[in-house]
């Protein structure tokens, strides 16, 4: 339980608790997928969409581009495309159809499907690790992602995600997405209704300062950052 003992203190000293004891039993850590668990690389997905369809319908059918958090929306299209997708609203079919319609002709759904999974990159191992010795000491571990049932299918086959988490929440089951706040007072509700402490690692500054503001969880940008707080206690 050493890693727990001593983000306990580092919690007391900056008064997260007011009591740390015992009795408390609850220790919860919820963790993002996309660039918390798994790298991505938004650049090689650009890349091949803009083969297939160019700039212009890139961005206006999947908002991809330049504000440094991956997938953007920049049209209202765009947005509600993407929005409808990760929350579970249309098909992994509906979407690469949709798409497919802006791309150029003699383009394949394959092509489609191949460009949008180039978003995915690795999972380093250690992450996994540091998820499992979470588990093996005590804390709940769960995930929260927005995602789609394209990119979660192939990386939960290839890494079986569910052997690490005593539940993953998704945005395209659950029709929700961060950063609103209805995601995260559903899973508040539904796993911590005594409203313990909770630490929430996100990549994203909106995900994180809504997660804040909504249910008051700790939050932080990656493991990293959380294993580097742990060190220097």
């Amino acid at each position: 339980m050493q890693i727990f003992q001593e983000i306990f203190a580092y919690f007391g000293r900056k008064q997260y608790f007011c009591t740390i004891n015992k009795t408390f039993m609850q220790r919860i850590i919820i963790f993002d997928l996309g660039g918390v668990l798994i790298n991505l690389n938004v650049e090689r997905c650009i890349a091949q969409f803009r083969e297939l369809m160019g700039d212009a319908n890139m961005q206006t059918v999947l908002g991809l581009g330049g504000d440094g958090e991956g997938v953007v929306a920049v049209s209202a299209a765009s947005k509600q495309l993407m929005v409808n997708f990760e929350r579970g609203n249309i098909s992994p079919e509906t979407f690469v159809a949709e798409v497919l319609r802006f791309c150029k002709p003699g383009t394949t759904r394959q092509e489609v499907i191949d460009a949008w999974m180039a978003m995915l990159a690795d999972l380093p191992q250690e992450r996994l690790d540091f998820v499992r010795q979470m588990k093996e000491e005590g804390a709940h571990v769960y995930l929260l992602s927005n995602g789609n049932d394209l990119h979660f299918g192939v990386i939960n086959e290839m890494y079986h995600l569910d052997k690490y988490f005593e539940r993953m929440f998704l945005s395209q089951e659950m029709h929700l997405a961060k950063p609103d706040k209805a995601i995260f007072e559903q899973v508040e509700q539904e796993i911590n209704p005594s409203h313990e402490p909770v630490i929430f690692i996100d990549d994203l500054e909106k995900n994180r300062l809504a997660a804040q503001q909504t249910v008051g969880w700790l939050t932080y940008e990656s493991i990293q950052d959380l294993q580097n707080k742990i060190t220097a206690i």
